[in-house]
């Protein structure tokens, strides 16, 4: 890998697909490229996820993800219930992982292909990269366009009179009428960046053939959302499809396909296509896994990574990346701050859903947690104000700095408060276990 890490180091333009699907490996490579990269240069990384949930840097996991639904998925042929009716799950052991660049929070499988493009701060504006995959998009479907949020959406409304269709580079405007708001556009790809002085990062997703599509909101909707309210980033909510509407066994010629297209319309938009000057965006897709194709004059670097030939997660900072996404400091402790309350109360006026029928009638639940730690709480059952004043002091003194991800069941430690087991505890351990995404 020395000298792959000499080329990323040097060379003005660079290429790469990943062919892991591990998240975690290529974020890492990702991170890498935008430290090590020239300040000049500007480099395209195109990589697929096995399934998995990717939250922003600065999200609350609690609040954006059912994680009692990710915990069901690591168990094989487990059942999962879903309103009231069983299913199976669409993938086993999807994983939550925390990205480095901000934005909501997403979806990722093997029929959803990953942009990232890294370029000098200068050069960068929001619109430019998902312009460029919008190009690539049109070649099979016409209704791509990038909206006012810099999301790629399809326009659902019919064909314009010829006479009304824009320009054909314009990426902002189709050929069909725009949607209304009983026919809203279909969201196919969103985005998310990450500045430093010098480099910019913007990558997004791109739904091509999900074989989830109508399940990937479950995952997405929180049981715990009404009774949090939270500091940082909440994603915005958007109706999405798929670029193609096929059967899943024709992802993997989809993906690649998207793929070349991307790197075609990056290279032209470089100018690193023209005649005299090839990039080898063509030659990349007959390349075998851990090939590199290079201009020894610094030019351009192009060639799958991430494959078991390569070694690449061997790379010193690369493992380091790997370790950090795949800590608990950072999955959980990088949470802001927030409160789980079961109640209206003076900072959260909202009205709450119904609590679950042996929820006890006075009992009430307060919990602040900051970076993931118990900062402080207030737990009562009695409704009698100097029981339950005694009643917070204990549960507080149980609950004070302990890691909400490192609770395995609520229930073990409010009942240390107790001589024996108690009802009534037991069932709020069993609403804060739903919460917290420790149910079984």
């Amino acid at each position: 890998m020395q000298a792959w890490k000499a080329l990323v180091q040097a060379s003005k333009y660079q290429i790469y697909v990943s062919r892991s699907l591990d998240p975690f490996l290529n974020l890492s490579i990702e991170h890498y490229l935008l430290q090590q990269s020239p300040p000049s240069s500007t480099v395209l990384f195109l990589y697929v996820n096995r399934p998995c949930v990717v939250i922003g840097r600065n999200q609350n996991p609690w609040l954006e993800v059912d994680l009692n639904l990710l915990k069901q998925t690591r168990a094989s042929g487990h059942t999962q219930h879903v309103d009231g009716k069983e299913s199976n799950p669409p993938w086993e052991n999807v994983q939550l992982v925390r990205r480095r660049s901000g934005g909501g929070t997403v979806f990722h499988d093997e029929g959803n292909v990953n942009y990232s493009v890294i370029c000098p701060t200068a050069n960068f504006t929001r619109d430019k990269h998902a312009e460029m995959v919008t190009m690539a998009i049109r070649e099979v479907n016409p209704r791509a366009r990038v909206n006012e949020r810099h999301d790629i959406v399809l326009d659902q409304g019919s064909v314009l009179e010829e006479m009304d269709w824009p320009d054909a580079a314009d990426m902002h405007r189709t050929m069909f009428h725009p949607s209304s708001e009983k026919n809203p556009p279909l969201k196919v790809s969103g985005s998310a960046y990450k500045m430093t002085r010098q480099r910019s990062l913007h990558h997004g997703t791109c739904l091509l053939a999900s074989g989830g599509l109508a399940r990937i909101s479950q995952y997405l909707r929180s049981p715990s959302r009404p009774f949090i309210r939270a500091r940082g980033v909440e994603s915005v909510r958007s109706p999405i499809s798929n670029v193609h509407e096929t059967p899943k066994a024709s992802t993997p010629r989809f993906n690649n396909s998207f793929q070349m297209e991307v790197t075609k319309t990056f290279a032209e938009l470089y100018g690193i296509g023209r005649p005299g000057h090839m990039c080898g965006f063509r030659e990349l897709f007959n390349m075998n896994d851990g090939e590199i194709l290079c201009d020894w004059n610094s030019e351009w670097v192009t060639g799958f990574v991430g494959s078991k030939f390569d070694n690449i997660d061997e790379v010193q900072e690369i493992q380091e990346g790997i370790e950090e996404l795949q800590s608990s400091k950072w999955l959980y402790g990088q949470t802001p701050q927030f409160t789980l309350s079961s109640h209206s109360n003076e900072e959260d006026e909202r009205e709450r859903p119904p609590l679950p029928k042996d929820f006890p009638p006075s009992a009430r639940v307060y919990l602040k947690i900051r970076s993931g730690v118990v900062e402080s709480s207030k737990i009562s059952i009695s409704s009698d104000e100097d029981s339950a004043n005694t009643e917070r002091k204990k549960f507080d003194h149980v609950l004070k700095d302990k890691n909400i991800h490192d609770i395995g069941d609520f229930n073990d430690v409010l009942n240390r408060v107790e001589h024996g087991v108690s009802t009534e505890v037991s069932s709020i351990s069993r609403w804060l276990n739903i919460m917290f995404g420790k149910s079984s």
